[in-house]
């Protein structure tokens, strides 16, 4: 480590912990925009949507806008990508505590609703924008979807080879998830149901097509 010689001056030395306010001020503007880019994707869409729209929502001035952002595509990356990996995290997490099939299938497809509600704004943005992405960060997001399907696919694997589900289809996986991620279109936070019912009656709807006749497994 260097030291000081006397009459030089001393770099100030950053510490440990909340960064400095200039910092800080910048995660919080760069969090308002994208707040402000995912409330304006998701009412009017990623197109439809300009740059000068999401500063005027975020309160930033347009020469500051683009010192926070690349672009806005870069934006719906950061959305996207963000929720993505929430779903996968998740995903992993379940699938690793090692239960069994069913009821690890049970636990995806309650924790899959339960998110999907919360971000139900990124799940809008996702299902109608996420093809405006291109190059790299397109490949990015199709291999976390990807990843995301594969988990879910181990699963139903798992259940199909102990006999306790009567297909391990891919054509399952995809409808399955399909299905979910549709909720984000007609849920609504007034309506008869609360999340944790709405999971539970689609689970006992898709294992009951799934189950195995001779399987007694319950969750």
């Amino acid at each position: 480590m260097s030291v000081a010689q006397p009459g030089e001056p001393v770099a100030p030395v950053r510490r440990r912990g909340r960064p400095p306010a200039a910092d800080r001020g910048a995660a919080g503007t760069g969090d308002r925009i994208r707040a402000a880019a995912l409330d304006l994707f998701a009412e009017r869409g990623f197109h439809a949507t300009g740059v000068a729209e999401i500063g005027a929502k975020a309160d930033v001035q347009r020469g500051a806008l683009y010192y926070h952002i690349g672009s806005k595509e870069e934006l719906l990356w950061e959305i996207l990508g963000d929720y993505t990996r929430l779903l996968l995290d998740d995903a992993e997490r379940i699938v690793d505590a090692g239960a069994d099939p069913v009821q690890t299938l049970r636990l995806l497809i309650r924790s899959h609703v339960e998110l999907i509600v919360t971000h139900r704004r990124a799940v809008a943005v996702h299902l109608r924008d996420a093809d405006a992405l291109t190059g790299q960060r397109a490949t990015e997001l199709q291999q976390l979807r990807d990843r995301l399907q594969r988990r879910w696919q181990d699963v139903i694997d798992a259940g199909f080879a102990a006999g306790q589900l009567r297909t391990a289809d891919h054509v399952v996986t995809n409808g399955l998830l399909g299905m979910l991620n549709s909720l984000g279109f007609w849920y609504r936070e007034r309506g008869a149901h609360s999340p944790a019912e709405i999971a539970e009656i689609l689970t006992d709807t898709v294992l009951s097509g799934l189950t195995a006749p001779d399987d007694n497994t319950k969750g």
